[in-house]
This record gives C-alpha cells, sequence and structure tokens, in this order.
C-alpha cells in the first residue's frame, strides 16, 4: 500500500531515518534495509543499547544515487540548486527557487559552499561570475573529490574574456554571463536529468 502523501512530505524533512521509513521510501521490505545496512551498502549507525538502526538522509540519498534508484520519494521531485558567488548568489538563487519544482540556496563563497553542499545535497551547483575562475574549478574539483556529492552537476557562469583561456573540465557545463535567469532554470534542468 503506498503511503499517503503527508506522511511522505514528514518524511521528506526528517535528517535521520528508521529502517522502516527507509523501506517505505525505496518500496522494499524492512529486512531488505537491514540487509543493506548490515552488508555495509547503506552507512548508518545502531542506537545504544538497542538492535535499532538509524540512516543519516545524505547517506540514503547516496546509497539510492549509487544504486540507481528514484529519488522521487525522498526528493519530492524537487530539484536542489545551490548557487555560489558573492553578493549576487542571493539574487540569482531566489529568482532561481521562484521557479516551480526548485530549491536554490545562496553561498557567498568557497567555505560557504562546502558546508552547504554537505548539509543542503544539491542536484545543480552554479557558479556565478562574481567568484574568480581559481576558485571556481576549486569548488568543481572539491565536489568532485566528495563521495556524498559525486552526482552533483557543476555549472560555471563565465563571461567571453574567462570563457576563451578555460579548457577545465571540472565543470559539466559553462555558460555565458549574464544568462537570462529563463535560460539558466531550462539549462539545470537538462543537466540534471542527464545525470
Amino acid at each position: 500500500m503506498a503511503p499517503c502523501g503527508k506522511s511522505m512530505r514528514r518524511l521528506q524533512d526528517k535528517e535521520v531515518l528508521t529502517t522502516g521509513e527507509v523501506a517505505q521510501i525505496c518500496h522494499v521490505a524492512p529486512r531488505t534495509v537491514s540487509k543493506w545496512f548490515d552488508e555495509g551498502k547503506l552507512r548508518g549507525y545502531r542506537i545504544p543499547g538497542s538492535r535499532d538502526r538509524r540512516i543519516p538522509r545524505r547517506q540514503l540519498l547516496a546509497f539510492m544515487r549509487a544504486h540507481g534508484l528514484p529519488l522521487d520519494a525522498i526528493d519530492g521531485g524537487i530539484l536542489r540548486v545551490l548557487v555560489v558567488g558573492g553578493r549576487g548568489a542571493a539574487a540569482l538563487a531566489e529568482a532561481v527557487a521562484a521557479h516551480e519544482g526548485f530549491e536554490a540556496r545562496p553561498a557567498a563563497n568557497g567555505f560557504e559552499a562546502g558546508v552547504e553542499a554537505q548539509r543542503f545535497l544539491p542536484h545543480v551547483i552554479v557558479l556565478n561570475l562574481e567568484c574568480r575562475l581559481d576558485e571556481q574549478v576549486s569548488i568543481a574539483r572539491n565536489v568532485r573529490a566528495c563521495e556524498a556529492l559525486a552526482d552533483v552537476k557543476v555549472l560555471a557562469m563565465l563571461d567571453a574574456s574567462t570563457r576563451t583561456g578555460t579548457k577545465d573540465d571540472a565543470f559539466d557545463i559553462v555558460l555565458p554571463w549574464p544568462c537570462p535567469v529563463e535560460e539558466l532554470v531550462s539549462v539545470i534542468e537538462q543537466v540534471a536529468q542527464s545525470g
């Protein structure tokens, strides 16, 4: 029997899940989740003095991505976007979030981007022009090096003069700056669906 919408919304907001909740999200028996846990395929922890297991949301997302399981039940079909780059990041994140099916958060610099990426687990990271090229490349490489963020797509927005000399495979796609928000949203959707 399919879970009701209210119950699934509650699960989408939780940071730590029980094996029963993971089973509900993945459409498997709770025993299957316990087996994944015991075999080390699904990371989590046991409650001290109990046999109960708990699975952090980020570990479940990484597991689901690694095994090709659909993320709709845990994501609610929302495309999460992290926009990095100075003062303009907040305005751009707000413009992206105004589109249906998108949730976007800003990060002013590389440090904030790293912290927010671990917490927010975005599908796509947009590196705004306000980040220097070397900072954009550094952020992209750090994303690639993090197992929990392995499937995150990285888009860089560069002006014509910066794009000319850029030959770096750190980015999944490079967009021209300035780029209309509608075009950016369209590219984000395409890139997120490709991976």
